[in-house]
């Protein structure tokens, strides 16, 4: 009967998120289109902050459903001193499809709009991948190994990518999301990965030595984000969010400076530089390690 009870419950939830998709996306599409086809530059960028807005109302909305449906214990620390006026790189552990929910709603207008490297598969996602290309998130085509050795020209075509967008991105304030350990986190990847990390899974230290390398003198600061699940063990799904199985969501927040030897530094041709980004992810994975290993004895009964 409980199962019964949430599947329900799931379903009722994504018909609320689906007619609130197409609610906002009559505000959105129209001014989508018209970043489409006018290609004069303080018009697209007119209509991209539109868009931010429209997007930013879709999160609130969404918020107050999974609030109004389900009762969460959030434990979040680290949000004073933030600010939407301010750039940062936003740094973060992998724990669940859900992850992306929780990020937009504690950050929602404490930070600028964040932005994330996507799939270039994902662009074909109906609605969202038009969404996603209209509010200027990244899209990244990756390669395999054996790919890469039949077409070499291609490598080191991803990180290009993302120094592209670090350059439009110094257009207005950003907030750029890197999940660092590059997919979710579980045991059997952990195991097959040989990770030196309790919790986590080896971190790629890659997107974020580009970024920091592209904008660095941009960012006002690097923001360590540990997402925890107390009562439920990875993977974790975002339908046991929408089931109403995620009963507690633990953050903390750590405010990084941005260190004055990473800028102005080449990630690709800089060795000593790329040394030095592998040491500091490192470093921060080891304490967001530990930080877990932390909380996990806190909530163990």
């Amino acid at each position: 009967m409980r199962n019964l009870k949430s599947n329900l419950v799931c379903i009722v939830i994504m018909l609320l998120f689906m007619l609130n998709t197409a609610a906002w996306g009559c505000f959105f599409f129209p001014v989508f289109f018209v970043k489409l086809i006018i290609p004069v530059r303080a018009i697209r960028e007119f209509c991209s902050k539109l868009l931010i807005y429209c997007a930013l109302g879709w999160i609130h909305c969404n918020s107050f459903i999974v609030k109004g449906s389900h009762s969460i214990t959030w434990d979040v620390q680290g949000l004073e001193g933030l600010s939407v006026n301010k750039s940062y790189l936003v740094l973060s552990n992998h724990r669940s499809w859900a992850d992306i929910f929780v990020l937009q709603h504690i950050f929602k207008h404490r930070i600028p709009f964040i932005k994330f490297f996507l799939k270039q598969e994902l662009i074909w996602v109906p609605v969202l991948g038009a969404a996603w290309w209209a509010l200027d998130f990244p899209f990244m085509k990756r390669y395999s190994t054996k790919y890469l050795e039949k077409h070499p020209e291609l490598k080191g075509k991803d990180m290009q990518t993302i120094q592209e967008y670090c350059e439009m991105f110094k257009n207005t304030p950003v907030s750029v999301l890197n999940f660092v350990e590059g997919t979710r986190f579980d045991y059997v990847k952990q195991e097959e990965q040989n990770s030196p990390y309790r919790n986590l899974l080896y971190p790629r230290a890659g997107g974020a030595g580009i970024v920091l390398s592209s904008m660095g003198d941009y960012l006002s600061n690097v923001l360590d984000v540990t997402i925890f699940y107390p009562d439920n063990e990875p993977p974790v799904g975002f339908l046991e969010l929408l089931k109403g199985n995620i009963t507690r969501i633990v953050v903390r927040i750590r405010v990084l400076p941005v260190h004055q030897e990473m800028l102005g530094r080449d990630y690709f041709q800089d060795p000593e530089f790329k040394s030095m980004v592998h040491e500091w992810i490192h470093g921060i994975w080891q304490e967001k390690d530990e930080l877990i290993q932390e909380l996990k004895t806190k909530y163990t009964p």
